[in-house]
């Protein structure tokens, strides 16, 4: 495996990049994240935040969706609906009974048949406030303990554990009030609102937007902010570059810039591999078996630690890309249509668009692109044969197929080990590859010896 440039990798370069998949797992246009954290520090500044304080509602910004794909298969089967459209779609809707009644009413079950979309609304009506709390504690809990995980400020994880809070009390998942909200957590859900309808509604949408929220979503003066820093033109226009990503790179205050050191970069991505495995649970622990059994196999065929580090990261990121492709997908226990298989086959590329913005994971990129490439061609996105799957996406196509046969699945129990391992047998030297499946089976046979004494 190629050695990386050693460089030193800002945070905000790396977070900014990863934040991606959290945008897609939103249904939200690629780059919010982004334009939430352009947004937000300049109100951060208007209202008289210390640069320390920006430093670390910069990150608070770009990881505020991070809990986000925890709740992603409850809707599906709540709503039973696409959840990323439904993601999407809610940031939408004015902050009314009236509309939010009717967007249950035009996103709930309109696949299936009157009895059960009927079942189902009258549900979501008798029960929508236990519903949406379950819903929005999960997601906050889960994206708190993940950024702690990843080495952020209790500072960090409070303003992202509270984003759903509103000025009256009103939020959830506690239900706090005014001032007691965490600052971080109401300009994130302020910029999150802001970038929405500007995206939606234009600019004075937005503005609007605000304005009708202020004293119930928002602190009136955070909304007076907003509409001081928006009668700046050339905030806009920023806002809208195609330069964003790298013009927010630079908003750090430079005493703040912060670096990535060897043991943040593991944690960040076994962080996002939980965000990942979140995502249905048939997947629950998916991208950490995967590595176990891809450093299982690089160590039987020799790969130094440096190397086995690197692979380690990308069979922890290998799937990053299944966070643009719905629950109802991925979840379904039956047979995919045409097009429901097209987007699972579109999950590699996602993977590779997303590792491919990092410098220092452009080498792990095409092995979450390859990992469901065969030898013989058969395989997706690219159909490549042997001489241009290198060995690297090999050991993970072949953990990440022991862990789909093992692992349970919404059309099946999991497999005995015997089985699993004759089925791959059968494919070796056509799908996968034969000495990576024999190092597969030295160490299984290991680790049953070990069960044993």
């Amino acid at each position: 495996m190629s050695e990386q440039v050693s460089r030193k990798l800002r945070l905000a370069e790396l977070l900014g990049a990863l934040s991606h998949a959290l945008d897609i797992t939103e249904g939200q246009p690629r780059g919010h994240c982004v334009r939430c954290c352009w947004i937000g520090i300049h109100i951060g500044r208007q209202v008289g935040l210390t640069e320390a304080q920006l430093s670390d509602l910069y990150y608070t910004l770009l990881l505020k969706d991070l809990g986000c794909s925890s709740n992603a298969a409850r809707i599906c089967e709540l709503y039973l609906t696409d959840d990323l459209t439904f993601k999407h779609d809610f940031k939408t809707i004015s902050d009314s009974l009236p509309a939010a009644l009717r967007f249950v009413l035009s996103h709930t079950g309109l696949k299936h048949g009157f009895a059960e979309r009927v079942r189902a609304i009258v549900n979501i009506l008798q029960n929508g406030g236990d519903i949406a709390n379950e819903m929005i504690e999960t997601r906050c809990t889960r994206g708190g303990d993940i950024a702690r995980q990843m080495h952020f400020s209790e500072t960090v994880v409070s303003g992202i554990y509270s984003l759903d809070e509103h000025w009256d009390g009103k939020g959830r998942p506690h239900g706090i009030v005014g001032s007691t909200i965490p600052v971080f957590s109401q300009i994130a859900l302020l910029a999150q609102v802001m970038d929405v309808f500007q995206i939606n509604a234009g600019v004075q949408g937005a503005l609007q937007e605000l304005k009708e929220r202020a004293g119930s979503w928002f602190d009136p003066a955070l909304v007076a902010a907003a509409e001081t820093v928006a009668s700046n033109p050339q905030f806009w226009n920023t806002l809208k570059s195609e330069n964003l990503d790298k013009i927010v790179y630079g908003l750090e205050p430079a005493q703040n810039i912060r670096f990535a050191d060897e043991e943040q970069l593991d944690d960040i991505a076994h962080g996002f591999a939980l965000v990942i495995d979140s995502k249905s649970p048939y997947t629950a622990g998916h991208s950490e078996r995967v590595t176990l059994y891809t450093d299982m196999i690089a160590e039987e065929l020799g790969y130094g630690m440096r190397d086995r580090q690197l692979l380690r990261r990308a069979a922890l990121l290998h799937d990053i890309g299944k966070l643009g492709v719905s629950n109802s997908v991925l979840d379904k226990p039956g047979k995919l249509d045409d097009l429901e298989w097209e987007q699972i086959r579109m999950h590699p590329v996602y993977s590779d668009e997303i590792l491919s913005r990092i410098d220092t994971f452009k080498d792990l990129s095409p092995i979450a692109r390859g990992h469901h490439e065969k030898l013989d061609g058969r395989g997706y996105p690219d159909g490549l044969t042997t001489s241009r799957i290198s060995m690297e996406t090999r050991i993970v196509t072949t953990a990440d197929i022991f862990d789909a046969l093992t692992a349970e699945r919404p059309y099946r129990g999991p497999m005995p080990l015997p089985k699993a391992l004759g089925i791959m047998e059968s494919e070796a030297g056509t799908a996968l590859d034969a000495k990576c499946l024999a190092a597969l089976k030295r160490a299984t046979e290991r680790m049953e010896q070990t069960k044993a004494a």
